[in-house]
């Protein structure tokens, strides 16, 4: 019986699955007559490569080619596909033929012309990374000067070794990057083997096996293969999981369930159901970070691909539990314990305190829905629904605190109002809110706003001159009528130059959350009356 990847494999440049700018490529080159003598085929395994390398070797020697596909019926198309021998097409694996005694040999063999004067011979190298430094040398001569219709294609996952190895071959071959396959079509295969061979499977099951394969539709259908192996019926999800050994979407469940209702205490029975399930814990976080990934995507209005239809449930029931700024936190935790998952000898103390610091972690509130809570009693611009809301439907939270309302240009108005101005700065024109920082309100004259520039360089200076209206657009919002900006040179205060000229993190955070407090007034309230802890 023959495997599935091999029976399945393609014939024609066209079956390559997403590998279309190789295809093009080759096909073109065959049509046209402009075949190189060497090439490079580098990409993951299972993408396509060795398989590509046949299809273009039975286009070079097929006698009913049509443009520059071959036609995969004839005798000479079946002998190269299935790998049986012949004279003009030579399959080598470097892994066990990488000495320089391998590579003279094969130099030597190359100076004999093919078996017909219509034909080509072609020499497929695979895991070609594996040659060494002196067979590299002993076939740079070869590939410099080319007997005819000789065609070498060499094929490996790790193409930064053979730059390393031997950097002059790399100039000397066409190079193609395979790309991986995406889970949509190794399904989409999957599927026509399945209808072929008159067998039914549950969508479930397919994308199970596509996840699996990583990229690699020989992988996809070798994992196929394996579960057909399994029993016979249908191809269905829970089989899937029993021959793989893969971790059941009621466990995730069960994690999104802890971390949506922070109950820590579910921590430990969760971790004791995957050790006696004999489960892999680094398998386990890496689907953990999956899921979280999917109701990262759901909470922003994408639609995650390749879930089960359970796991689709499972993001819609606990994703409104789980704001996006949750999530990106709880993966951010999960990127600083991956490294420690790796090396560490306890595995399932670092899930469980990973797990326990998902569930303890206090929850981001939205600075935009405190103030809307408090609005009434505070004041505060924007509370109770709006015009474009439904009512008795609480509007979505503005990506900024509310701004103050217009009001009249005076000194100490705008002295007061200047950090939030900077603040407005920093969204529009970063570059010119860096300026802004190290200014300071002068005063008002009539209808004109004075500001001094504390920095003693006179760029600055003359930058905000010519910016003038850009910061009047600014100011304008905050101002009752219309504004005028003037900018002088100025020395800094005392309490100015006492602070230290280099900016840290921490001191650069302060100066934002300061900054966002000045904003508006009944924020401080807000923070004050519910001890609240600002996050950007």
């Amino acid at each position: 019986m023959i495997a599935l990847a091999r029976k399945y494999r393609p014939k024609r440049f066209s079956d390559l699955a997403s590998q279309d700018h190789v295809a093009a490529a080759l096909r073109g080159a065959v049509a046209l007559g402009r075949v190189a003598h060497g090439y490079l085929f580098a990409g993951p395994r299972g993408v396509g490569k060795t398989t590509a390398a046949r299809i273009l070797a039975m286009a070079l020697n097929c006698p009913k080619r049509e443009g520059g596909e071959p036609c995969g019926e004839c005798d000479s198309c079946t002998r190269i596909w299935t790998g049986a021998a012949n004279l003009d097409v030579v399959e080598l694996d470097a892994a066990s033929n990488r000495g320089v005694d391998d590579a003279r040999d094969l130099r030597e063999r190359a100076m004999y012309a093919a078996s017909g004067e219509d034909r080509f011979k072609v020499y497929i190298v695979d895991e070609a990374h594996m040659l060494t430094r002196e067979a590299w040398n002993a076939l740079l001569k070869i590939l410099e000067e080319p007997p005819s219709r000789v065609v070498f294609v060499f094929a490996t996952t790790e193409p930064h070794k053979i730059a390393q190895t031997a950097a002059p071959i790399m100039s000397r071959l066409q190079r193609f990057d395979f790309r991986r396959i995406g889970p949509h079509a190794i399904t989409e295969r999957l599927r026509h083997v399945l209808e072929t061979e008159s067998v039914k499977a549950e969508d479930d099951a397919l994308h199970l096996i596509a996840k699996s394969a990583d990229g690699g539709m020989r992988d996809g259908l070798s994992i196929l293969d394996q579960v057909l192996s399994f029993g016979e019926g249908p191809v269905t999800a829970a089989r899937v999981r029993d021959v793989l050994g893969l971790i059941s979407d009621d466990v995730y469940a069960e994690l999104l369930r802890v971390v949506a209702e922070r109950d820590e205490k579910g921590v430990f029975p969760l971790v004791d159901r995957l050790a006696e399930a004999g489960a892999d814990f680094g398998e386990f976080v890496a689907g953990a970070g999956e899921v979280l990934r999917a109701v990262l995507l759901k909470g922003m209005g994408g639609t995650p691909e390749g879930l089960t239809e359970t796991m689709q449930n499972l993001v819609e029931r606990y994703g409104s539990g789980l704001p996006a700024p949750d999530v990106v936190r709880l993966l951010n935790v999960l990127a600083e314990t991956e490294p420690r998952l790796r090396t560490t000898g306890n595995t399932r103390l670092v899930v469980e305190l990973l797990l326990l610091r998902w569930a303890m972690m206090d929850r981001t509130v939205e600075l935009g829905e405190v103030l809307r809570a408090l609005g009434k009693g505070l004041g505060v611009q924007g509370s109770g629904p709006g015009p474009s809301s439904p009512e008795g439907r609480t509007p979505s939270p503005e990506p900024r605190a509310p701004s103050p309302e217009a009001g009249p240009l005076t000194s100490d108005r705008m002295r007061a109002l200047w950090p939030a101005v900077i603040a407005e700065a920093r969204v529009r024109s970063p570059m010119l809110a860096a300026v802004l920082q190290d200014t300071e309100v002068i005063g008002v004259q009539g209808d004109t706003l004075v500001i001094r520039v504390l920095d003693q360089n006179p760029v600055h200076a003359e930058g905000l001159e010519r910016q003038r209206d850009a910061l009047a657009i600014l100011v304008t919002p905050f101002v009752s009528g219309t504004v005028r900006l003037r900018v002088e040179k100025g020395t800094a205060s005392a309490e100015r130059s006492a602070r230290p000229s280099r900016l840290t993190e921490e001191s650069a955070k302060g100066e934002r959350l300061k900054t966002l407090r000045a904003k508006d007034p009944a924020l401080n309230s807000a923070v004050d009356a519910l001890d609240l802890e600002l996050l950007e």
